[in-house]
C-alpha cells in the first residue's frame, strides 16, 4: 500500500520542520543545501538561528555565496566529508539529498553527520518516495529507484549502529509546478549539479510524455515526500 496514498498536501516543507523540532536558537548543519531555499526561509521566521549550509556543486555554490544572509554560511563540501568540528551542531538537514550521495558513501555521510551533532541533536532527512506521475516522467531520463531505495537503506542501517534512534517519520506530498515543458526541462532534466546526457530522441519521449499527461491533468503535479527524523544518541 501506499504510505501517500492519503497523503496532506504541503506546499512549504519548513512547517513539517517546524512541528517536528523546536528551532528556536539552534545552530543548523545543512546538507546538500542547493540554493538553500529552506534556511533561508528558516532565518527569516528565527533569526536567533544559524545555518551552515554545504554544497557539492560549484555552481550553485558561487551563486549562493553571491546572495549572502545573515546567520547563513556557505562551505564546498560533501556530505560525506563535513569539515566542521565535532558535536557543534544541533540539527542537521538532508532535503532530498541522501540519494545524491554515492551510495558506497552512504554510510559514511550519516557517521559524519552523527560525529558534527551534539548528542540529543537531531537528524531530519526529507526524501522523495518513487512514486506518482511526476515520478513516472522523470523516470524516463533519471531512474532513481535504486539510488531512493539505498538511501532509506542506509538510513536503516545507521539506526543498527546505536548511533541513532528514530523519533518519528511523516508522509506529504508536496505541490510541483511548471509554466510549460521548458521550464519542466530547465529545472529536471537539465540541472547544474548532474549531466542526465539527455540527447534530442530522449528529450522528444519526455516532451511527448509531458504534454501528454498535462493535456488531463494540467501542469500543477504532486511529490510524494517521506520524513524521517533521528535523534543523535
Amino acid at each position: 500500500m501506499n504510505p501517500n496514498l492519503h497523503a496532506p498536501l504541503i506546499d512549504d516543507e519548513l512547517d513539517v520542520l517546524a512541528e517536528m523540532v523546536p528551532l528556536s536558537g539552534l545552530h543548523i548543519i545543512e546538507l546538500g543545501c542547493g540554493a538553500a531555499a529552506l534556511a533561508r526561509a528558516l532565518l527569516a521566521r528565527h533569526p536567533q538561528c544559524e545555518v551552515t549550509g554545504l554544497e557539492v556543486d560549484e555552481r550553485q555554490h558561487a551563486k549562493n555565496l553571491a546572495t549572502p544572509q545573515a546567520g547563513l554560511r556557505f562551505i564546498a563540501a560533501g556530505a560525506q566529508s563535513v569539515p566542521c568540528a565535532d558535536a557543534s551542531f544541533d540539527l542537521a538537514l538532508m532535503l532530498k539529498s541522501l540519494h545524491h550521495v554515492p551510495i558506497d558513501l552512504m554510510a559514511q555521510a550519516l557517521g559524519e553527520v552523527a560525529r558534527v551533532l551534539r548528542l540529543g541533536g537531531h537528524l531530519y532527512v526529507s526524501e522523495p518516495v518513487y512514486d506518482g506521475p511526476l515520478n513516472d516522467l522523470i523516470r524516463l531520463f533519471n531512474d532513481e529507484g535504486t539510488v531512493r531505495a539505498a538511501a532509506q537503506s542506509a538510513l536503516d542501517a545507521a539506526l543498527l549502529t546505536g548511533a541513532w534512534a528514530q523519533v518519528t517519520q511523516r508522509h506529504f506530498d508536496m505541490p510541483v509546478r511548471f509554466a510549460d515543458f521548458a521550464d519542466f526541462e530547465r529545472r529536471m532534466m537539465r540541472p547544474t549539479f548532474a549531466d542526465l546526457q539527455v540527447d534530442d530522441v530522449k528529450l522528444a519521449e519526455v516532451h511527448a510524455a509531458f504534454e501528454s499527461r498535462v493535456a488531463v491533468h494540467g501542469t500543477d503535479f504532486t511529490r510524494p515526500m517521506r520524513v524521517r527524523l533521528l535523534r543523535r544518541r
